[in-house]
């Protein structure tokens, strides 16, 4: 299952609810939300900073992951960020993947596109 980091604020009723609740009840709720969706919360950690929560888990695919952001926000009481994680592996068969791409401004002819395929995607220097 693809992994998430979800990054929270309590709001106004929010704060009021965590501080009637308490931190466990809290994370208790949320890993309630993710096994509803048919996920698993990995970790959970408050913060000091400009987010209060992170946490990270586990979810079937990006639209469980966009709808339980949904679910978190729409309740007024917090303000949830989902962002997509990417393990190492994923990155190394990411990098074997090549595709012709012309950067802004650039014109490529066949000897700059070799080129650029040979400098891993960066143009040699003096190339235009």
């Amino acid at each position: 299952m693809p992994k998430y980091l979800f990054e929270a604020n309590y709001i106004g009723p929010g704060i009021a609810g965590l501080l009637k609740e308490g931190g466990t009840r809290r994370r208790a709720a949320v890993e309630e939300l993710f096994k509803s969706m048919g996920g698993v919360m990995e970790v959970f950690y408050y913060a000091f900073g400009d987010k209060d929560v992170f946490l990270i888990g586990d979810l079937p695919d990006n639209a469980t992951a966009a709808a339980l952001a949904l679910r978190v926000n729409v309740t007024g009481a917090a303000k949830c960020k989902a962002t997509v994680l990417i393990a190492p592996e994923e990155i190394d068969d990411a990098v074997k993947k090549s595709g012709t791409y012309r950067p802004p401004g650039c014109e490529i002819d066949e000897y700059n596109l070799t080129q650029w395929d040979s400098e891993g995607g960066q143009l040699a220097q003096g190339s235009p």
